[in-house]
């Protein structure tokens, strides 16, 4: 009784990928992960959004890639050996790649280690927030990166098509 008691107080484990950007760390649900590459070219798209920096063959498929830190409003990617390209799989199914400046650690943490991020400010509430919550551990706080807000508008795009 006392176990099944202490794991209902732990919540549910989740697994995120540690990243840095800058000097801050940022926590990725390892579930969106569906790889993680080392720098390599990145082929440039004429007229795309400025966060955009162009594509990239992934096992035979095309993948657009992103600066986070362009989408964010944060200074433009200074690329080093550590930076990555992670493959992110978002819940629409699409594909997308992001680079960061480095990969740190796998992190489990409970979802009752994990503070929602609140806000009250109506205007923050139809922007763009980026972080969905705050993540408690041992070595200190993680921003956990809310993931649909780097969702390509490609549906509103083929929708005005058609």
């Amino acid at each position: 009784m006392d176990e099944l008691r202490k794991k209902e107080d732990v919540g549910e484990l989740i697994q995120y990928i540690v990243i840095k950007l800058g000097e801050e760390q940022y926590g990725i649900d390892i579930k969106f992960i569906d790889n993680i590459v080392r720098m390599q070219q990145i082929t440039r798209v004429p007229k795309v959004e400025h966060f955009l920096k162009g594509v990239i063959n992934i096992r035979g498929e095309i993948v657009p890639v992103m600066s986070i830190r362009l989408k964010m409003g944060i200074e433009e990617d200074n690329i080093t050996s550590k930076s990555r390209i992670i493959i992110l799989r978002l819940e629409s199914g699409d594909l997308i790649g992001i680079i960061v400046d480095q990969v740190n650690q796998v992190l489990t943490l409970s979802t009752s280690d994990v503070e929602k991020v609140r806000y009250d400010d109506k205007n923050q509430k139809n922007g763009n927030s980026f972080i969905s919550g705050v993540g408690k551990y041992e070595g200190g706080l993680v921003s956990i990166l809310d993931l649909s807000t780097l969702e390509l508008d490609t549906k509103d795009k083929k929708d005005k098509k058609d």
